[in-house]
């Protein structure tokens, strides 16, 4: 089912660009030819070299091998061994929809996939708000696994003692979990935080977050009049390695360095990704018999189920 989603695979590419990236375990080469970004599998239909071993020319992508060239179309349109000879159109190549959003390539293998349906980041486009990009994070484990601890709130004041949680504040009081045809949606998650946000001010903040698809949520942390937002989408590249990126949106803290603030993200993430790497089995258990669970854990039972109900496979463990 993941096939049928947008999944951001690389950082914004300049013109004549060449990229390989991974999705879903398959390879391919992302070029920008004008305001346009491309995607193919990364093989040249001739003998099957990589393509991103390329180069950008006059609106074309040259294999590196013997300098076939492929247009926009993927189109053989040169074939320098052999000049005025007519390609086959066995050398034809396929392409992906990719489109650039929040400075992110996004890719979808579906044919029919809508741009509309590329998940929101909400603050984009509001001026109110200071916004980052942090990343590339790189997870050996399953993409669902890396979700899962996204959503989670419980783990705080152990992984992120000091920062996100404090020891001596440990409970989780009941919050709103629900998932319709919008995503899956969870409301009012109430924590005491000692540094919520790199400032260094202790507060109790209030939660809520939304996950359009299974691999892309954001959530907003409120406190007093502060309001900080954290959209973070994941490229699963094999059932058991994940690379993520997040847009850190703030609507205060505009006298703080960026380093700073990006700095105290990345420290947060690297404390999660050990802890994510060490769980076993990697891939997610979606039948709940597979793992215990406490009632703190109902954002990721209702995550889980979600997984089910859409039919997900790819990084999870089904029975």
């Amino acid at each position: 089912m993941l096939q049928q989603d947008w999944h951001p695979v690389a950082e914004t590419i300049e013109p004549g660009t060449v990229r390989s990236v991974k999705l879903l375990e398959r390879e391919f080469v992302i070029w920008r030819c004008g305001d346009r970004i491309l995607a193919w599998d990364d093989r040249c239909p001739h003998r099957g070299v990589r393509l991103s071993g390329g180069t950008v020319e006059d609106g074309g992508l040259r294999c590196p091998y013997h300098g076939l060239v492929f247009n926009r179309e993927g189109r053989c349109v040169e074939v320098p061994a052999v000049s005025g000879w007519n390609p086959s159109p066995q050398l034809a190549l396929s392409s992906y929809l990719a489109e650039l959003r929040y400075g992110l390539v996004w890719l979808s293998l579906n044919p029919d996939a809508d741009p509309k349906t590329i998940p929101s980041f909400p603050e984009w486009n509001d001026l109110n708000y200071r916004k980052f990009l942090c990343g590339a994070y790189r997870f050996r484990s399953s993409p669902l696994r890396v979700m899962e601890n996204f959503l989670d709130v419980s783990h705080f004041p152990f992984v992120h003692d000091g920062l996100l949680g404090d020891r001596l504040h440990t409970e989780v009081p009941e919050y709103q979990v629900d998932w319709n045809e919008q995503g899956l949606f969870i409301k009012d998650v109430q924590i005491w935080q000692p540094n919520p946000d790199g400032t260094g001010e202790g507060a109790k903040v209030t939660y809520n977050y939304h996950a359009p698809t299974p691999l892309s949520a954001w959530f907003e942390k409120l406190s007093s009049n502060r309001r900080l937002s954290i959209f973070f989408t994941i490229c699963p590249l094999e059932p058991e390695l994940a690379m993520g990126w997040m847009w850190i949106a703030m609507n205060y803290g505009s006298d703080i360095p960026q380093a700073e603030l990006h700095s105290f993200q990345d420290r947060v993430v690297r404390q999660d990704i050990p802890i994510v790497e060490s769980q076993q089995p990697k891939r997610l258990p979606l039948t709940l018999s597979q793992e215990g669970h406490l009632p703190s854990d109902r954002a990721s039972i209702a995550y889980r189920q979600w997984l089910q109900r859409r039919g997900v496979e790819f990084g999870a463990i089904a029975s």
